[in-house]
């Protein structure tokens, strides 16, 4: 997974983001510059190197249209499709017998991955593959 945007981690920049998950795990993390400092953050537990968000976000959100990266997670989340290390909501929408299977951690890392180049596809139950995201617009 590569990010579309730098990430600001406790005032390091992270530019270049790319990261290798297996099973959920961030199992190797590179960058063009400070991956070591997102490498120790995802060492400071269990769960700090687990997916604990997926989020998608169409080109059409007002802070997306701005085409600026605020360094401020809780704006630049707003702007693009985004996914966290670690920690994940304890509130899921849908069943809660869930809870016991959501990502626990004392770290929360929102990093973005959308621009209008990424495609997103659902697949079905039944093995049927939908567009979801294409050019930067819902297919749904």
């Amino acid at each position: 997974m590569t990010a579309t945007k730098p990430l600001d981690v406790a005032g390091s920049l992270v530019t270049g983001l790319r990261i290798r998950f297996e099973g959920g795990r961030a199992v190797q993390i590179d960058a063009d510059a400070n991956a070591e400092i997102l490498r120790a953050r995802c060492a400071f537990d269990e769960g700090a190197a687990r997916l604990g968000e997926v989020a998608l976000v169409d080109g059409e959100s007002r802070i997306g249209k701005l085409g600026r990266t605020f360094f401020t997670t809780l704006l630049d989340e707003n702007a693009a499709s985004h996914v966290a290390l670690g920690d994940a909501y304890s509130a899921p929408v849908g069943d809660p017998r869930d809870l016991p299977r959501i990502n626990e951690s004392g770290v929360h890392i929102d990093f973005m991955i959308g621009s209008e180049e990424v495609e997103v596809t659902g697949t079905t139950k039944s093995g049927d593959t939908v567009p979801i995201l294409r050019g930067g617009v819902w297919q749904i």
